[in-house]
């Protein structure tokens, strides 16, 4: 558990004492994600690094929608997607955005891969952008995974846990895939847990527009 109450002394002087609370919540977040992330792939599979399902854990496949009162501020994310263009999401207002969580080795991110681009190519002509947050890999990984699975959308790398970061609030480290769903404020108006299946992340998109309409 973390102690709010950590002075710079309270280490000693050993040149730790540096650390503040947004550093050690940045750990935090990255050694939750360790476990399941080292436990989770396929064995002889060249996109699995090698690893093992047998202690996956992953979400539970519980759909949360936010009310408009509830929805708080708008995300702020910014990154560099794989492609090498910038991830900002003060662009992000004005549409509906899906922010996927996934890996490579992640056998249900792999199951939900097809759904996602499927949906990503039929909403392309209404405004509705998807992005992907790969908690993991490096980019020949990640490119595998989307020439595989032919996604059209782009992806950017967390394996700092910078945008996991910004958004523990939504995502548990512990629970990828995760899908969030905003709405045109930029603001998180709906999160799947586990596998988002097409009809009803299809749904949640509806929803998003018609709230524009």
């Amino acid at each position: 558990m973390l102690n709010s109450h950590l002075s710079p002394s309270a280490n000693g002087r050993n040149g730790r004492n540096g650390l503040n609370r947004r550093s050690l919540l940045r750990s935090a977040v990255l050694l939750a994600a360790a476990a399941p992330l080292a436990a989770c792939g396929t064995a002889n599979d060249p996109l699995s690094d090698g690893v093992s399902n047998q202690n996956y854990i992953a979400g539970d496949g519980s759909v949360e929608v936010y009310d408009e009162a509830d929805r708080g501020d708008p995300v702020e994310l910014t990154g560099t997607f794989y492609n090498g263009e910038a991830l900002d999401s003060a662009a992000w207002p004005g549409q509906v955005t899906v922010l996927n969580f996934w890996y490579a080795a992640c056998a249900p991110c792999r199951v939900e891969a097809p759904h996602l681009a499927a949906l990503a190519n039929a909403f392309e002509d209404r405004g509705v952008s998807f992005y992907g947050v790969n908690v993991r890999d490096q980019k020949a990984t990640a490119e595998a995974f989307e020439r595989t699975y032919e996604i059209p959308y782009p992806s950017a790398p967390d394996t700092d846990g910078s945008i996991l970061l910004s958004l523990t609030k939504y995502v548990n480290p512990q629970a990828v895939p995760t899908t969030l769903v905003l709405d045109a404020e930029g603001r998180v108006a709906a999160r799947i847990l586990g596998v988002a299946e097409e009809s009803t992340l299809r749904a949640l998109i509806e929803d998003r527009l018609s709230e524009g309409a």
